[in-house]
């Protein structure tokens, strides 16, 4: 027995063991799986199937050359490239209430005509289609904040019933009307006629009409309609709308884009007529001023006799450049002079520099004389001395070389003064005529400026006007259509692969969250299994099966049923233990308890002894619950009455010593099984008293003494203290516990027992185990029980 109970499931999660909770209900997820599929077949069949429209428009480049009033408005600075509408702002207005207006009331959206049917109501789109007009006399702004719903019933070619129903008076009214007559109704007169021919086969047809206020049914579309770019920063724009029409989401969208180039194109006209008017404004300003400047450069030269200032003055100007350069030759030559006068005023015979540019060519062939001259010096010097006659010679001629260079240089010092004097005279000359004039010349130029820059502008804004002027003709949309709006008519919506896999899931779901919340809040025990994970300390001896009420319930002889084989596992499991305890007194004495009341201890017990009783023991089942005897209202059907003897039990025992035991025992027949039962007797006052008395040991030492095994079927354990008052007298102690009523905290009690050792070793049975909840080897079935055949295996040959 303690390798059974060696096998005890773990704490750790079982995947296996939580999806076979699950499949054990199949059962229901078939019936939820169908009821949703039913469902949705319901759904496909009744609901309204909506069509998808799409199109696709490329949004034009919006660049200086697409509309020149802009490109006008940007060379003056008063426009940035950064306001240009970049892609996203430009989706944002397709999707504004604005626009969606404008296309509701092109398609008069706002008016729907329907043809009522069994289940669905037919619209008719567009409105021209509908058998009657209805024609308002209220303005359009009146009709468009209107709701109103209304129904005309076709009597006759010429009358109609007018039913609405009055939100003052709470009541449908009906009005006798004809056609082409005045129609009183809440938003004014209207009148109805007829749109077809053949107006007669449509007697007794009702129309129903509904008017919604315009900015409804914008909001409605404009919530509906998707538009998005085929990829990010793409010009290409996709436009996609579900309805139940597809013809009318294809008019919508179409309308849409139309609309949008409308409102383009008119807010692109504005801004070139705008810009125009700017630009005229302006060039009449510059013309003002032009003629202003004008008349001051003519009374200018008119006042100081001036042809053309600026001619003159660059005369002056270039006349002054010459002599200032003239002057400042001279000045240098003048210079060269000087430095070649303090070389040759030395007395020493040194070499005279001959190329420093003078102009006057004979001082230069004079100072390249007296250079060679000294160079012949000094060679001769090298061998001879300076009295040697042809040095003396040559000094003399050194002599005259450099009195002649020097005259020669006075001469010409002198010249160049006299010009450099010249020069300066006349350079100032030149410089007091300029500065007579500076300004007159600038003044001349500052007007000659502001003239200047007055016709640039002026010429400027002419040619901008002019494209201004073209581009009111050939302003181009912001959108080209690619693909225009078309629809395939396949149902977009409700898809029925979608809402039948969603039905499926549903269907699945619904169960599996009855059964995972029925799990979660459930604290009960259901088989040996659950037991075991609760008490891992006391040993089960097995768990017993649910009889239904059809069932004998008490085991019969040679019985091969599940409920027979249950209780021989108990009891082969029960002999195996008792053996190897070693119980010195009432070893075969077997009390049968439980916690509470209801959990089947009696029917544990009962079967219990007729198991034992099969195998050929002497068994007595005592009825040790004196509180609330069950063993006589189970058997008393099933036994055989010739049987019995006695009607005293254990309170007359207990009460009168005058009973003996051999007295209150009676064998009954139970199912062809011979057993003998010592019932409860008469339910007496003190029953925990009763039990107390020194006869119940007497009781229990001779009973066990005499039979082979002895069942008890006491009181529960926790609700009153009787087993407890006579647990001494027991060799062992079935626990029983009841699947699906007994509580797993309730089940402490009998751990605290177990612990405190109150009950003699203690064992646990589950009773009323449901078939499809049995623990180990139950859904393999039991050996040599029939196996069922399925509905195939029946056709095949045995």
């Amino acid at each position: 027995m303690n390798k059974i109970n060696s096998v005890n499931p773990t704490d750790s999660f079982d995947l296996k063991k939580e999806i076979g909770a699950y499949l054990k209900q199949w059962k229901w997820f078939v019936l939820s799986v169908i009821i949703c599929i039913a469902f949705a077949f319901f759904y496909l069949r009744y609901s309204t199937p909506d069509y998808n429209a799409k199109a696709t428009i490329m949004l034009m480049e919006n660049d200086n050359g697409s509309n020149p009033a802009e490109a006008v408005l940007r060379d003056m600075g008063l426009l940035s490239s950064a306001d240009s509408e970049l892609i996203e702002d430009e989706i944002e207005v397709l999707k504004s209430r604005k626009l969606m207006e404008g296309v509701v009331k092109k398609l008069q959206l706002n008016k729907q005509f329907f043809a009522k049917g069994r289940l669905h109501d037919t619209q008719y789109f567009p409105i021209d289609k509908s058998p009657i007009k209805v024609n308002f006399i209220e303005q359009d702004s009146i009709i468009y904040e209107s709701d109103f719903y209304f129904s005309i019933l076709i009597t006759s070619e010429t009358t109609f019933d007018f039913i609405y129903e009055s939100k003052q008076k709470e009541e449908i009214i009906l009005k006798k009307m004809f056609f082409g007559k005045n129609v009183s109704t809440p938003i004014n007169d209207i009148i109805v006629t007829p749109n077809t021919e053949n107006l007669l086969n449509l007697v007794g047809q009702t129309i129903n009409v509904k008017i919604i206020p315009l900015d409804k049914v914008a909001e409605r579309y404009k919530k509906v309609i998707r538009i998005s770019s085929v990829a990010e920063g793409s010009k290409v724009i996709n436009l996609s709308l579900n309805d139940p029409s597809g013809n009318r989401a294809v008019a919508v969208v179409n309308n849409l884009i139309a609309e949008y180039n409308r409102v383009s194109i008119e807010e692109k006209s504005a801004k070139s007529n705008n810009t125009a008017d700017f630009i005229n404004k302006r060039i009449d300003l510059i013309e003002t001023d032009l003629s202003k400047v004008d008349d001051e450069i003519e009374l200018f030269k008119t006042g100081n006799k001036l042809t053309n200032i600026s001619s003159e003055a660059d005369l002056y100007l270039e006349s002054n450049a010459q002599t200032e350069q003239q002057l400042a030759t001279n000045r240098t030559e003048f210079s060269k002079i000087n430095f070649m006068k303090n070389q040759i005023n030395e007395d020493s015979f040194a070499r005279i520099p001959s190329n420093i540019g003078l102009s006057d060519d004979s001082m230069n062939l004079i100072a390249n004389k007296y250079n060679e001259l000294l160079d012949n010096r000094d060679r001769l010097l090298t061998s001879s001395n300076e009295k040697n006659p042809i040095i003396v010679n040559l000094d003399q001629q050194l002599n005259t070389l450099k009195n002649n260079l020097r005259e020669s240089l006075d001469n010409s010092s002198k010249t160049l003064e006299l010009q450099i004097r010249s020069l300066e005279n006349q350079s100032a000359k030149i410089s007091s005529k300029i500065y007579a004039v500076p300004g007159q010349v600038r003044k001349s130029r500052d007007i000659e400026r502001e003239q200047g820059v007055k016709e640039t502008l002026y010429l400027y804004l002419l040619q901008k006007r002019e494209e201004a002027t073209i581009s009111l003709i050939s302003t181009s949309p912001n959108a080209k259509v690619i693909d225009d709006a078309h629809t395939d008519y396949i149902v977009v919506s409700p898809k029925k692969t979608m809402v039948y896999l969603a039905s499926i899931m549903v269907g699945i779901l619904i169960p599996f969250g009855f059964i995972y919340i029925k799990e979660l809040l459930d604290t009960k025990i259901h088989n040996k299994e659950d037991l075991e994970n609760v008490i891992k300390n006391i040993t089960v001896l097995g768990e017993v099966p649910r009889v239904s009420r059809n069932d004998n319930g008490l085991i019969q002889r040679n019985d091969r049923s599940i409920l027979s084989e249950s209780f021989r596992i108990i009891r082969t499991n029960f002999d195996y233990i008792r053996r190897s305890k070693n119980v010195e007194n009432y070893n075969n004495v077997v009390f049968v308890t439980s916690t509470i009341n209801g959990e089947g201890k009696s029917f544990i017990g009962l079967n219990m002894a007729l198991t034992i009783a099969n195998t050929g023991k002497k068994v007595l089942l005592l009825g040790a619950d004196i509180r609330n005897p069950q063993i006589y209202s189970a058997i008393k059907n099933k036994k055989d009455k010739s049987t019995d003897r006695t009607k005293l039990g254990l309170t007359d025992y207990l009460v009168d010593k005058s009973v003996e035991i051999s007295e209150t025992v009676n064998t009954y027949k139970i199912n062809d099984l011979g057993i003998d039962i010592l019932l409860s007797g008469k339910v007496p006052p003190n029953p925990a008293e009763l039990l107390m008395s020194e006869r119940i040991k007497d009781l229990f030492d001779s009973v066990s003494e005499n039979y082979d095994y002895v069942i008890v079927d006491t009181a529960p354990s926790m609700l009153v203290t009787d087993t407890l008052l006579i647990s001494q007298y027991a060799g062992h102690t079935i626990y029983v516990t009841r699947a699906d009523r007994t509580e797993k905290k309730i089940l402490n009690f009998a751990k605290q027992l177990h612990a405190e050792n109150k009950l003699n070793n203690m064992m646990l049975v589950v009773n009323d185990v449901k078939q499809s909840n049995f623990g180990y080897g139950a859904k393999y079935g039991y050996y040599g029980k029939p196996k069922k055949k399925g509905f195939f295996s029946r056709f095949k040959k045995s």
